[in-house]
């Protein structure tokens, strides 16, 4: 059990069933009456966002999450299929689960796949992925006069901008955390 006095960033608790992801926090203390916890809080199952106020008395179970590294195998389709890299079991999970994710992720790439009771609930990529370019317009010479980019595709689908030097057939590393180029490798 967690008091929410002590409520703090990236802790997770059971409210209602549910489990939640402390986002952001504030302890008030007002003038009049008594002090007061505001938190933002994300579910991390289903991702929606819920303001919530409690009082720094108030106790709720913490919830445990586990997390997993897993090779991505394929997709068929409607189901994406992972392999536990340590005892070699599959898990199929639908585009829902992996959609923050599935923009930098190639096969036989590693990922973490987090779990709560067991069921997996999302996927989240390395902070940096390198991709190949497949689809870029050449740069316009001369045109270097300013910050410049460009759109390109990598191998993903993933569309973002780069910098007019970039062409197809590039190595780009990206941070997935924003979705932004970050050098050529």
């Amino acid at each position: 059990m967690i008091l929410a006095g002590d409520f703090r960033k990236g802790v997770t608790v059971e409210i209602d069933g549910q489990v939640w992801s402390i986002a952001d926090f504030q302890h008030v203390k007002p003038g009049k009456g008594a002090a007061f916890v505001r938190t933002r809080l994300k579910n991390v199952m289903t991702g929606a966002v819920l303001e919530k106020t409690f009082s720094p008395t108030d106790k709720y179970p913490t919830a445990h999450i586990e997390t997993r590294e897993m090779q991505y195998l394929y997709n068929d389709g409607s189901l994406y299929t992972f392999m536990d890299v340590e005892n070699y079991e599959q898990l199929e999970l639908n585009y829902e689960q992996v959609e923050d994710a599935i923009n930098f992720i190639v096969e036989n790439m590693n990922v973490t796949i987090r779990f709560y009771k067991g069921k997996a609930f999302s996927v989240a990529a390395p902070n940096f992925v390198e991709l190949t370019v497949t689809e870029c317009e050449p740069g316009v010479r001369g045109d270097t006069a300013t910050n410049v980019t460009k759109q390109a595709t990598v191998e993903t689908g993933y569309t973002l901008n780069v910098p007019l030097f970039v062409n197809e057939g590039d190595r780009i590393r990206i941070d997935t955390r924003s979705g932004e180029y970050m050098e050529r490798c």
